[in-house]
């Protein structure tokens, strides 16, 4: 399931949302960490005791009370509490009330009240003033006021300014400049910015420890593509470090580390844990996290449940939601209901609402309406839906359509799609097309794909390259495959001595055990060379077993040997049935066989007959013997 996070920006807006974290009493008050979804209108915050951090524990009237005492120390020229008084009353929003004291105590030298004097003069919409303040409190000290002038200047556009001013208040250990300094050279993509990501998520904030490991993430990724990694080197490793980012933040409450957190649970087969996380992601509005949750109740057998969690998430507009919706009402027959949710998911975004829809109207035989949907979702890039329409078409007769969707979703990358067009090329004939797309398909792990290419190899006298794809094709389920690797590896075994009554059997070599699993796999051919090899052994009963799995499978061969089997034990005529069906089906030698049954039982008119029959289907060793029999026949009933 897809659950990558959307990347936090600079350049939103609205009022940062702080939550009561860090606490610094007096000075230059510490930003505290961010909410999950931080915004960047509000360049600052007010400093000092009554700072957006965690307000001292009052009530409204000792709140009252304090308030009274900082404005008798303020008119009596306290400069301190003019500062203080000036946070307070902007803190609860009178900017009135708030900017007097606040400029008199910039005029006397605080510098928190100068930041928070541009804090006021930026909600009042006076940016370049606000600006004016908050240097004058940078160039004094105040991390806080460095932060903003940097975040004003990128939101001018000049960069190299906001880097100057970020970089002076993440120097000086400012949690929010650290952020946005890492955020700026991210930008810019300057490798120094997961240091400065790395020193805001250290220091508690949660956005960044979220990026920093959705960036870790990405590395890991990264690393395996390269094929860098062996499950213990620099992936792994960076795996388990996002992990842990990822758990500092959605610990701190950010719902899409939680989503994170639970994919990396979930693969790695932690249910329990991986839903918890996906519970409280979705718990605070993230519907991929219900999505993912509903899967893995669905997987653990709670439907009711799963339907809940993906209705949460479809009606907020989660398509891969609505398409689970669609196909769970599809399974219960509801089909008016599903494909109101596979539009739903179409609405959403989500081109497998359209794909869907073509399937499900393919099912119900409306092969017109199957088309329309195919071709939408394969418009839109859908190789599987693309995959479809070319089928459809060619089940119409419209090769000549076909041919550029199958291809669309090949070099899209759909593996089916590259086998279809091997098989297409291959009824035309062109057998060097084919066999590359059949190749192309092999590569990406296709049995059927495989066992084409291993038999192209065979035919061509490859068989080094014809045994390795056929080993793939056996290793993937091809009954096909492993009969012919059998009978591959079986032509370059040395001749065994007879079997002689009363020796120990030999171990079974690798072409029996590749016949055997054809075998198993209802394989008529390998059914009856399994039975071949166990008589050869000298086990009759399982000779029979194998020889009447074929036979009543349809297989003449083994019909014919089953009769042999028989005859030799002594039980002739149930012999002579399973001959009869074999020659019924046109096997010569069963048809003999019968002739010379009938010949010895005096039967001389039907052993005339069978032998015409031998005569008739061969080979011609069996016609010759066959023709002696009948005339021989011929003669005694003449006589």
């Amino acid at each position: 399931m897809d659950v990558m996070g959307d990347k936090a920006t600079l350049l939103e807006t609205g009022r940062f949302v702080q939550p009561a974290d860090f606490v610094q009493p007096t000075g230059d008050v510490a930003q505290p960490a961010d909410s999950a979804s931080q915004p960047v209108g509000d360049l600052a915050q007010p400093e000092g005791d009554f700072a957006f951090g965690r307000p001292v524990d009052r009530d409204e009237a000792g709140d009252a009370v304090e308030e009274a005492r900082q404005r008798l120390a303020a008119e009596a020229g306290d400069v301190e509490a003019m500062s203080v008084l000036g946070a307070m009353l902007l803190r609860r929003g009178d900017l009135d009330g708030a900017e007097p004291h606040l400029r008199a105590a910039t005029a006397a030298g605080d510098r928190a009240a100068a930041n928070n004097l541009g804090v006021l003069l930026h909600q009042r919409g006076y940016a370049d003033e606000a600006a004016g303040w908050w240097r004058i409190a940078a160039v004094a000290g105040s991390a806080a006021a460095a932060h903003a002038l940097g975040r004003h200047h990128r939101e001018r556009g000049d960069e190299p300014a906001a880097e100057y001013w970020l970089r002076q208040s993440a120097q000086q250990g400012h949690t929010l400049g650290a952020y946005a300094l890492a955020d700026l050279l991210e930008h810019r993509s300057d490798d120094a910015a997961e240091q400065w990501m790395r020193a805001a998520a250290e220091r508690g904030h949660r956005e960044a420890a979220y990026r920093l490991a959705r960036a870790l993430d990405r590395q890991a990724v990264r690393a395996g593509e390269d094929g860098a990694d062996n499950g213990v080197g620099p992936s792994e490793s960076l795996l388990d470090e996002a992990e842990q980012w990822y758990r500092q933040a959605a610990a701190r409450g950010h719902r899409r580390a939680a989503l994170h957190l639970g994919a990396i649970l979930e693969k790695r087969g932690e249910l329990k844990e991986a839903g918890r996380w996906y519970l409280t992601s979705a718990k605070d509005g993230e519907a991929r996290a219900a999505c993912a949750l509903g899967f893995l109740l669905r997987d653990a057998g709670d439907t009711e449940s799963a339907a809940m969690w993906w209705l949460r998430a479809a009606q907020d507009g989660d398509g891969n939601a609505a398409n689970a919706l669609g196909a769970l009402h599809a399974e219960r027959g509801e089909t008016q209901t599903a494909e109101r949710w596979y539009r739903a998911a179409m609405d959403a975004g989500d081109v497998n609402g359209a794909y869907n829809l073509g399937l499900l109207c393919a099912e119900q035989g409306r092969t017109a309406q199957a088309e329309q949907w195919y071709r939408r979702a394969a418009y839109a890039g859908h190789r599987e839906a693309a995959n479809a329409l070319a089928i459809l078409l060619l089940q119409g007769g419209d090769a000549t359509g076909a041919e550029p969707w199958f291809s669309k979703a090949a070099e899209a990358g759909s593996v089916d799609a590259a086998f279809n067009l091997g098989i297409l090329y291959a009824g035309r004939g062109e057998e060097r097309a084919a066999l590359r797309w059949y190749e192309r398909a092999a590569a990406a792990g296709h049995t059927e794909a495989a066992l084409q290419v291993g038999i192209a190899r065979l035919r061509d006298g490859d068989e080094p390259a014809a045994e390795r794809h056929l080993r793939c094709a056996a290793g993937g389920g091809s009954a096909e495959a492993a009969y012919r690797l059998a009978t591959l590896l079986d032509a370059r075994r040395p001749p065994e001595p007879a079997h002689e009554l009363g020796e120990s059997v030999h171990e079974k070599t690798e072409c029996e055990e590749w016949y055997e699993r054809a075998a198993s796999q209802g394989h008529r051919r390998a059914q009856v060379r399994v039975g071949m090899l166990a008589a050869a052994r000298g086990d009759v009963v399982e000779a029979a077993r194998w020889y009447r799995e074929a036979a009543e499978a349809g297989s003449r061969n083994g019909a014919f040997n089953l009769g042999l089997l028989l005859a030799r034990e002594g039980s002739e005529p149930e012999a002579a049935v399973w001959w009869t069906r074999a020659a019924d089906a046109g096997h010569g030698r069963s048809a003999l066989r019968l002739a010379l049954v009938y010949a010895r039982r005096g039967e001389l008119a039907e052993g005339q007959r069978w032998a015409d029959r031998a005569v008739t289907l061969g080979p011609a060793e069996v016609a010759e013997r066959a023709a002696r029999l009948r005339d021989a026949l011929r003669e005694e009933l003449s006589a």
